[in-house]
């Protein structure tokens, strides 16, 4: 059986109560670890470290969970909680707010891992950053771990001035359409890995609303960020001649990871168009 979980973000961007968190990602309020763990497994379950970070003034602001095919693990598999805090908001550019994105499970495929991430309003965009810019933090499960995840936590807070200073850089920078096409093929080759896509980059590139109308290098980054991990694209298979769409990437490793390559891609775009 296939448990499935979506993810959850409140659009009028209030913070999520533990009842939010707890609906989208159940794994996060485990009661006890998975029977796989042995003795030396420390056990705090993820929600008394939301806890410990909502004292610190951490609110978080989105929760998913993977999916699973084992019965009975669903209370344990690896979940992703999003958090933001006031003092961040000056690493804010218009729609735009830096996060902290929190990543664990309860069952032996992940460890404590905390990044910087950014959320953008219009779209519901959430990114992961690069770790050129901001390296993650991995917290195992022993010791005080509540202390060591809101110290790591507070750690990466200092870097959301420098991806806002990155956010208004791309902003400046004008991309032609040849550019934006060499962007969204590399964005494309990160997706599928370097098999043959069954979308064009014009696809990726496609305006979906009026605030994504624009040419600067962050508009177009993501305009390709949501069409690349949220997929739905028309596609068609010659070879049975079914349409059909592409997938959203849902996969908390997968959609981490290629998000934090589609960052360091922009990264590299505006290094090659600023010059450095």
């Amino acid at each position: 059986m296939r448990y499935r979980f979506n993810t959850g973000r409140n659009r009028n961007g209030l913070p999520l109560t533990n009842e939010d968190v707890q609906k989208y990602a159940p794994s996060a309020f485990a009661g006890q670890a998975h029977d796989s763990r042995s003795d030396r497994y420390t056990f705090i379950p993820t929600s008394g470290v939301i806890d410990g970070l909502r004292a610190e003034g951490f609110v978080p602001t989105m929760a998913m969970q993977s999916r699973t095919r084992v019965e009975g693990k669903q209370y344990f598999t690896k979940h992703m909680i999003r958090f933001q805090n006031p003092e961040m908001q000056s690493g804010s550019v218009g729609d735009s707010t830096p996060e902290v994105v929190l990543i664990n499970s309860h069952d032996g495929t992940s460890a404590y891992k905390v990044m910087l991430g950014v959320f953008r309003l219009v779209c519901s965009n959430g990114m992961v950053v690069a770790e050129s810019m901001a390296a993650s933090v991995n917290v195992r499960h022993t010791g005080n771990i509540i202390e060591q995840v809101v110290s790591a936590t507070k750690s990466l807070v200092q870097f959301a001035p420098r991806v806002a200073e990155s956010i208004k850089l791309w902003k400046s920078i004008e991309l032609s359409l040849t550019e934006q096409v060499v962007l969204a093929e590399g964005a494309l080759a990160l997706r599928y890995d370097g098999e043959i896509a069954p979308v064009t980059p014009d696809s990726v590139l496609r305006v979906q609303r009026y605030a994504d109308n624009g040419n600067d290098l962050y508009t177009v980054f993501n305009r390709i960020q949501e069409g690349v991990i949220r997929g739905g694209q028309r596609t068609y298979n010659p070879e049975t001649g079914r349409n059909g769409r592409t997938r959203e990437v849902k996969g908390i490793d997968q959609n981490t990871k290629l998000n934090q390559q589609l960052f360091a891609l922009a990264e590299k775009m505006a290094a090659i168009k600023s010059g450095k």
